[in-house]
């Protein structure tokens, strides 16, 4: 049984540019959670067994941080990235997700993007769910549009 949850977006950017957005750590900062929270730090070594450390902030005083790594960087192509490891795919403990990031172009210098995360039990799968995994990622989609469109 998959454990999966995704979207499929068409964004108003070329892969570039949105591949800037995943990679660079200034750019994810500025749209990968959903307003009002943000992002105030963010580590992006995308190479495989690189850091990719998130930390998320709400509004109120919410902090969710996140220590894990790149597992594979196809680029322009594709990213998977899991807390299941830290950098140089050091195993931690208690994995919640490995993220996959397909990127294909489409007409008119859009790009295709098809966003998953993958869960190791269906109660993770069930607890993105009810953490608002597709309202979530859709505004953040959108907010990378506006972001990858403006570079």
């Amino acid at each position: 049984m998959s454990h999966t949850l995704s979207i499929t977006r068409v964004l108003d950017a070329p892969r570039s540019a949105i591949w800037r957005c995943w990679t660079e750590a200034d750019l994810l900062k500025q749209w990968f959670c959903p307003k009002p929270w943000t992002v105030p730090h963010a580590e992006c070594d995308a190479r495989p067994g690189g850091r990719m450390n998130i930390t998320m902030a709400g509004p109120d005083k919410e902090r969710i941080e996140t220590i894990g790594s790149y597992l594979l960087v196809t680029p322009m192509t594709r990213l998977i990235f899991s807390d299941a490891y830290g950098e140089g795919f050091m195993p931690r403990p208690n994995s919640f997700m490995t993220g996959v990031v397909d990127l294909s172009d489409a007409d008119d210098g859009k790009t295709q993007i098809i966003w998953a995360a993958r869960h190791t039990s269906a109660e993770d799968r069930q607890a993105h769910l009810d953490m608002g995994f597709e309202q979530g990622w859709n505004a953040a989609a959108d907010q990378l549009n506006e972001l990858a469109r403006s570079l």
